[in-house]
């Protein structure tokens, strides 16, 4: 199956239907891109000569063209690869050198960033929206090209916090089943349901997209092509059903903005990308109401590993909601998730391990590099490197990251817990804080609370002055989660 055979459909059937959306006006309907996408398709094909399974890159800020590129080069067989446009130029020459791309295609004023880091391998640099980009749009459209749902559809490069970052391979059925499991599990899609993206279109946002082109929604992008908390409740109360992707700290910025909005115009916010305190959560729900859906996943099983539901979420009445509002729910349906331990055996509920994942969502592996998919599927399990634990219900809590547990006294020591004791987590005088730097006298003052209530004393006998070492690592390793966590939130916006 071809992806592209979505937007293909929909122009044919419903063609003078809302497709996208620039600040509060429809500017392209169903029909009008359909048709750019296949124009665009015979130009890659025709004119630059690219093969089916040949890499498009597309370097840009949030813009309506992204829905066209996306769809037009799946409609020639191609495989995009999206890069964040916040990346320096030296990161996107190396993404443009992996992934061999021949074309990118680039928002105004990125291409001279890219320029000077280009690839040879680099044929075409065009700036979307120039006369060259409009002058692709001339040919005679073509047919969907036929692909296999094994087929590389998006190649999504992560986030590169351990080194150089990794293409993780998303075919046509991974895109596919991630976008059934978003509509039927987190938000589903009637007809004209706008989705404003104000997070990146190449990461979160953006896999989004897919569904709503399918289930004949409207891709709305703001006119400042990014977040602005006040342009986002102006496009609230324009789009009447408005749902859209958000890191918590976007969600932060909205609870706080002086402007107003109809909290009846916001169909769903998806938060994730980073974790949302509990504290953070119980003030959007007071100020927008019931109407936030929360997911946890990563590039190699795109937005899609557990969730927790709006209809969990608005369950204030459950006794146990403070509790889930704290964890990352449940599983997605199409997919299977378990707890293991170092040698990938499964731990029992309530113990704590790495997250394990397998199912038709999950990427078959990176871009040529074949031993970091080796070791990132063994045994034919998604090894996510995030730990976490099930309860008795089955809804899974996010720990750390497993390079970051510290082991001390025989006992793990997790620097996320070290962070929230220091944040204040159930002090509601400090829930909204965070520790400043480690020379800090409060911040030290905070870590020490949380090193007696994670260690169950306030004095170190003198015989685990051997510990003293491991306490401090874990204090670095929290503070360093906290830094970890404001880049990629930084990421998302």
């Amino acid at each position: 199956m071809n992806l592209a055979l979505w937007l293909h459909r929909a122009g044919l059937s419903h063609g003078d239907r809302p497709a996208l959306g620039l600040g509060a006006r429809v500017i392209r309907r169903y029909g009008e891109v359909a048709g750019r996408a296949a124009k665009l398709a015979a130009t890659l094909q025709q004119k630059f000569g690219l093969q089916p399974g040949e890499r498009v890159a597309i370097a840009a800020k949030n813009c309506t063209d992204y829905v066209e590129l996306m769809f037009g080069i799946w409609h020639a067989g191609l495989a995009a690869v999206p890069a964040n446009a916040k990346l320096h130029g030296r990161e996107l020459g190396y993404i443009l050198q992996h992934s061999g791309a021949r074309i990118c295609f680039a928002s105004d004023g990125l291409d001279a960033e890219i320029a000077p880091h280009a690839p040879s391998t680099l044929e075409r640099l065009i700036v979307i929206g120039s006369r060259d980009y409009e002058a692709l749009f001339a040919a005679e459209p073509i047919a969907p090209w036929p692909r296999d749902g094994n087929d590389l559809a998006w190649l999504f490069y992560t986030s590169g916090t351990t080194g150089r970052p990794k293409g993780a391979m998303l075919t046509h059925r991974v895109l596919a089943a991630a976008s059934f499991a978003y509509a039927s599990e987190v938000n589903p899609i009637a007809p004209g349901s706008p989705l404003l993206h104000a997070a990146p279109m190449s990461h979160g946002s953006g896999l989004y997209m897919m569904a709503h082109v399918a289930r004949l929604g409207v891709n709305v992008v703001p006119e400042s092509s990014g977040f602005e908390a006040d342009e986002v409740m102006q496009l609230i109360d324009a789009w009447p059903g408005t749902s859209m992707f958000a890191a918590p700290t976007m969600v932060k910025r909205l609870v706080k903005c002086d402007a107003q909005c109809d909290p009846d115009h916001i169909k769903t916010i998806v938060w994730g990308g980073a974790p949302m305190y509990v504290a953070d959560a119980r003030a959007a729900i007071d100020r927008f109401g019931p109407r936030f859906a929360q997911i946890y996943g990563q590039g190699e099983s795109p937005m899609t590993i557990t969730t927790l539901s709006k209809q969990e979420i608005a369950d204030r009445d459950h006794p146990r909601w403070a509790e889930r509002l704290g964890s990352a729910g449940r599983p997605f349906g199409c997919l299977e998730v378990t707890i293991a331990d170092g040698d990938d055996r499964a731990l029992p509920t309530g113990e704590t391990g790495e997250i394990l994942c397998r199912g038709d969502v999950v990427m078959p592996g990176y871009w040529n590099n074949p031993e970091a998919s080796a070791a990132a599927l063994r045994g034919g399990w998604l090894h996510t490197g995030d730990v976490g634990a099930f309860d008795a219900e089955g809804y899974l809590t996010l720990k750390d990251r497993s390079k970051d547990v510290i082991i001390s006294g025989g006992s793990n020591i997790y620097p996320r817990e070290v962070y929230l004791a220091a944040r204040g987590r159930g002090n509601p005088a400090r829930a909204h804080k965070r520790p400043r730097g480690l020379g800090d006298r409060a911040a030290r003052s905070a870590m020490g609370r949380g090193r007696r209530r994670l260690c169950g004393r306030r004095r170190r006998p003198r015989r685990a002055r051997c510990a003293v070492p491991q306490w401090h690592r874990a204090v670095q390793a929290a503070e360093g989660l906290r830094v970890r966590e404001c880049a990629a939130e930084e990421q998302l916006r």
